[in-house]
């Protein structure tokens, strides 16, 4: 399948340039550049203007009304690095502009095979210049901290002088929306001015945070196709170098320009300008060389990670956009993670919530499992962090990371709905299990694995309390955020259960391989804390009521009237932007998946009548005001045979950025969703789990599909399942020889049965 997504001819209104620099950004999971028009847009305006790196930030206050003891009173945020994009085209003093002359043959595109984007366009000024011009983006995935672009100008008509004025600006301010609390409130510049640097033509700003005390340094050079006269000045209030370049263009003629950035952060480098200047040594001129290894890069990414769904336009570029984007967002060094908006947009400025661990990870788990290792690498990084922010909240012991955060820090001024979703430690040590589970990593378990979930075990041992035999967590809030502060939240006590028994599993392992003693000496680790950990596991109370044979979201939801949703007014969705917090905690009224996705992660903890039943009560109860909740209905939908279900709730999901449906896609796409509409296919449609007794699949083809197929890696393994009218086939595509668990029987696939093929059953 070509991998190719375009625009033609679409309005110039801000709304529409504001999701075009979403959809249409450049990154490449440490740098990320915001899809801009390089000449601007008129002053009115406003849109968001950024370049990103992963992971660097800086720290501003976030004052409390009341400052109660360890509340959150500032916060690591994402900072807008500089400006390398900005490039005016003037034409015998016409300055080009999309607002201008006449515009016709207005294309962008995004090619996913190729790693760029493009813009191109005819333009004939207000005076009757016309010229053909052409920007083609990339954000290097082989050369990470390199992003080029490279403009072409034809001209058609014109024959005169034609200038281009190229900025580098190390001083540029964030992006704020004072009406969205998913965005800062106010726009700030988080850099100051260190050095400025010109050497052989490439222009050096090095900046240092306000707080933080990160280091940036850029670094910016350009190559022209045709001989001219170029002159660069540097201005001190802006931090800013501006390359002008003059040449005399005929009809018929074509410029190329080639603009080379690199960008280096003192997380990474011991020293940016060295390093920077290294970079831009290593790769100027060689714009072609980058352009096949980008190509070179992604078909290998393609063939691990590629998916196809047989007379399906629609959904095969919507999967594979969504696939691309993950990667694009996915840090890779262990120094970073995946923020909620990827490096594309400023959307909850930049923090790593629980997407990551459960709805991302599985994506590059199954397809790329040392990215996987990467970003578990990153949790394992700010283990001593969450330590300290478990000491913060009160707890004798244990780990509890942060609900939102960069570097290890809570970030969440709003503790109900923030640092009491006590979840997320449940849900890293899950991702940690899953991990080692689908890939037999046990260097991972005794390095890394081990500890986070003796730690994270520890926590669930402080915040929790025997009650009349029952092991308890009370004042916690789950997924639902329109629930808060309450006792026993199914979830998060299925977390804690998980995670319990897999902190005394993970110990048994690391004695077999003789690892144990060491972790032990390190934690002070000893029988009888793996002990109580077992007890509390085996006694953790998981809310039940008998009268409905529903388990509750909590002990006091079912006690709330339920809210009506029939007759809620669709200008007040979502509901969080239009109803206090406490109208909604009073009621039952869900944002997303809560015990629904409990029945997906943990799957067999009840039985199929349960989980159907309550699959059912709370279908109606929930409005799906979170981008991560449509996808685990389609799944549970999935596992309870409700296929039409499981098929509509998938097509809320898969192009939710590409059609922009929550309307908010401008701010940055929806990294946790996009991971979710992989889930859907492979863990819904397939029927994928991966348990602690091997690999399970149950496929079936939706009504609406003629087929679909798509690879997957399991310890070592590469697969193949390939889905049709007729049946079903699983290929090795490897020598690494794999049992599959099927519905009522196992298969082993090796070199001499490397294929296994099944017919569907009637009925």
């Amino acid at each position: 399948m070509n991998k190719v997504y375009s625009v033609e001819d679409f309005p110039l209104d801000e709304k529409t340039m504001m999701l075009h620099e979403t959809l249409f950004h450049n990154a490449n999971g440490y740098i990320g550049v915001r899809g801009t028009l390089e000449e601007g847009v008129p002053q009115e305006y406003n849109t968001m203007r950024g370049t990103y790196v992963n992971g660097f930030y800086d720290v501003i206050p976030m004052k409390q009304a009341e400052s109660l003891c360890n509340l959150v009173e500032e916060k690591e945020t994402m900072v807008n690095v500089a400006d390398v994009q900005t490039m005016h085209l003037s034409f015998d003093g016409e300055t080009f502009s999309l607002f201008s002359g006449e515009i016709t043959n207005l294309i962008r595109t995004l090619d996913m095979e190729a790693g760029t984007t493009t813009r191109s366009m005819q333009w004939s000024s207000p005076h009757g210049h016309e010229v053909q011009i052409q920007f083609c983006r990339m954000a290097s995935f082989t050369h990470k901290s390199v992003f080029t672009i490279a403009c072409k100008v034809t001209s058609l008509n014109f024959d005169g002088e034609l200038t281009v004025s190229s900025k580098h600006s190390g001083i540029v301010a964030n992006y704020a929306n004072p009406s969205d609390p998913r965005l800062a409130a106010e726009g700030r510049a988080y850099l100051r001015p260190q050095a400025n640097i010109l050497e052989n033509g490439v222009s050096y700003l090095v900046t240092h945070t306000t707080k933080s005390n990160l280091e940036l340094c850029t670094a910016v050079a350009h190559r022209f196709s045709k001989p001219g006269s170029s002159l660069v000045t540097y201005s001190a209030d802006a931090h800013c170098y501006d390359t002008n370049y003059t040449c005399r263009l005929h009809p018929g003629e074509t410029l190329l320009v080639e603009k080379y950035a690199v960008i280096q952060d003192s997380i990474r480098s011991d020293n940016c300008l060295q390093d920077a200047q290294k970079e831009i040594e290593s790769v100027y001129g060689k714009l072609d060389a980058l352009y096949q290894q980008q190509r070179e890069y992604l078909s290998e990414f393609w063939k691990c990670a590629n998916m196809e769904i047989d007379e399906d336009d629609e959904s095969n570029l919507a999967i594979a956009f969504n696939m691309y984007q993950l990667l694009q967002s996915c840090g890779s060094d262990g120094k970073c993670g995946i923020a909620a908006k990827g490096l594309s947009g400023e959307g909850y400025e930049g923090h790593y919530f629980w997407d990551t661990d459960i709805y991302i990870l599985p994506f590059f788990v199954l397809t790329n499992p040392a990215l996987a290792r990467g970003l578990l690498n990153f949790r394992y990084s700010t283990l001593d962090a969450a330590r300290e922010n478990a000491k913060l909240v009160g707890h004798q012991r244990g780990a509890l990371f942060p609900w939102r955060t960069i570097h290890g820090k809570e970030c969440s001024g709003y503790f109900p709905s923030g640092t009491a979703q006590y979840h997320i430690t449940g849900d890293i040590a899950y991702a940690a299990v899953k991990y080692y589970l689908a890939t037999g990593d046990t260097e991972y378990l005794i390095k890394e694995g081990a500890e986070i979930l003796i730690e994270t075990a520890r926590l669930w041992c402080d915040v929790g309390n025997w009650n009349d035999g029952k092991f308890m967590i009370n004042d916690v809030t789950g997924p639902d955020e329109y629930t808060c502060i309450v006792n026993n939240n199914y979830y998060t006590n299925a977390c804690a259960k998980y995670n319990l028994n897999w902190a005394v599993k993970a110990a048994n392992i690391l004695r077999k391989m003789d690892a144990f003693q060491a972790l032990a000496d390190k934690l002070a680790l000893r029988d009888a804390e793996l002990d109580e950990f077992q007890r509390a596991a085996d006694a953790m109370y998981l809310p039940y009521n008998e009268k409905l044979g529903i388990n509750p979201q909590d002990d006091s939801f079912l006690q709330k009237p339920i809210w009506d949703l029939k007759n809620t007014p669709k200008e007040n969705f979502p509901l969080l932007l239009h109803y206090h917090p406490l109208v909604l905690y009073r009621h039952q009224v869900c944002k997303q998946a809560d015990t629904v996705l409990a029945y997906y992660l943990f799957d067999g903890l009840e039985d199929r009548e349960t989980v159907a039943r309550s699959f059912a009560y709370y279908e109606p109860i929930t409005t799906h005001d979170s981008s991560l909740s449509t996808c685990i209905f389609s799944i549970v939908a999935s596992s309870l045979g409700e296929k039409e279900k499981a098929w509509n709730y998938f097509g809320s999901s898969i192009t939710l950025d590409l059609q922009n449906k929550h309307g908010n896609t401008g701010d940055g796409i929806h990294t946790a969703n996009m991971g979710g509409s992989y889930m859907v296919i492979v863990n819904g449609f397939a029927g994928v789990r991966i348990q602690e007794d091997g690999l399970h699949m149950a496929p079936y083809l939706p009504a609406a599909w003629s087929g679909y197929r798509f690879q997957m890696q399991y310890r070592g393994s590469s697969l193949e399942l390939s889905v049709h009218k007729t049946g079903y086939c699983i290929s090795l595509l490897n020598d690494v020889p794999v049992t599959i668990l099927l519905p009522g029987t196992s298969i082993v696939l090796d070199r001499k049965a490397s294929e296994y093929v099944q017919a569907w059953q009637e009925g």
